[in-house]
């Protein structure tokens, strides 16, 4: 993969044979928490992965013992001085980099290994699957430092996974979620044996890659869409549009051939 090329300051890139980057947040002395730098870096890896062809899947994970501490405060004691513009711009540059991550056009899994609190969780949010570590634990903290929890997609993400009652007591209290009650709330997928999260992310990532690339892009195109549709008509309508266009394509008659020959599909994503 030609984005593998670039040298970053915050974030480590690697790939598999099966066209699965593997990013880590690679801070680990701050406990991979954020900074304007890494808003910046998670950005580009994310729009240079996408331009990849060969791309099938991303995992995210942390360097360390934290998947993220958010923003690292450290960096924040100019913000206050800010204003009201000069602040926005800042939150938007911040926001731009976990856009990116949503919108890529494959899947994208959070491998947590450890604390993801404030913008660390957001991003956890902003994948598609969660897989957590024992030591995995959520912390969306924001109003115990004077802030809201309406930050980087929290207050759209977490009420969509959970629900508005566990989110709003969540947010409310600020109070953290260890790896067990996350997975009970449906906030993650799995929670892995230890010493397991990576292989077993990789693993559910080359499940993913196994299968038609257009066909998986465009279901989470319909997933992520549809939970913004106005109505079942329109999302009907969506997906509609998807199935016609992937039986123009090459897969599915592939899969086709393959199922009357009894073999494994040859999917190449034409």
């Amino acid at each position: 993969m030609k984005a593998l090329n670039t040298a970053y300051q915050t974030l480590d890139l690697e790939s598999t044979a099966a066209g699965v980057a593997v990013v880590t947040l690679n801070r680990p002395d701050r406990y991979n928490a954020m900074t304007a730098v890494m808003f910046d870096e998670l950005e580009h890896a994310a729009l240079a992965l996408d331009d990849e062809d060969d791309l099938r899947a991303v995992i995210i994970t942390g360097a360390g013992q934290a998947f993220c501490a958010g923003y690292d405060l450290a960096d924040a004691g100019e913000l206050p001085a800010l204003g009201a513009l000069s602040m926005l711009a800042r939150q938007d540059r911040a926001a731009r980099a976990l856009v990116a991550i949503r919108s890529a056009r494959v899947p994208v899994i959070a491998a947590v290994n450890g604390p993801a609190a404030g913008g660390g969780f957001a991003l956890a949010l902003a994948a598609d699957i969660r897989l957590a570590a024992p030591a995995a634990r959520f912390n969306a903290a924001f109003v115990r430092i004077g802030l809201s929890a309406g930050d980087l997609g929290t207050s759209w993400l977490l009420p969509r996974l959970i629900g508005p009652g566990a989110a709003s007591e969540i947010c409310f209290t600020g109070r953290p979620v260890e790896a067990a009650e996350a997975l009970t709330l449906g906030l993650v997928n799995a929670v892995s044996e230890p010493g397991a999260l990576l292989d077993d992310a990789l693993a559910l990532a080359a499940s993913i890659a196994a299968n038609s690339p257009g066909g998986v892009q465009l279901s989470k195109r319909a997933l992520q869409a549809n939970m913004e549709a106005a109505s079942y008509a329109a999302a009907i309508e969506l997906e509609n549009r998807g199935q016609a266009l992937l039986t123009r394509g090459t897969d599915f008659p592939e899969a086709l051939a393959a199922f009357k020959a009894k073999r494994p599909p040859a999917f190449t994503g034409h």
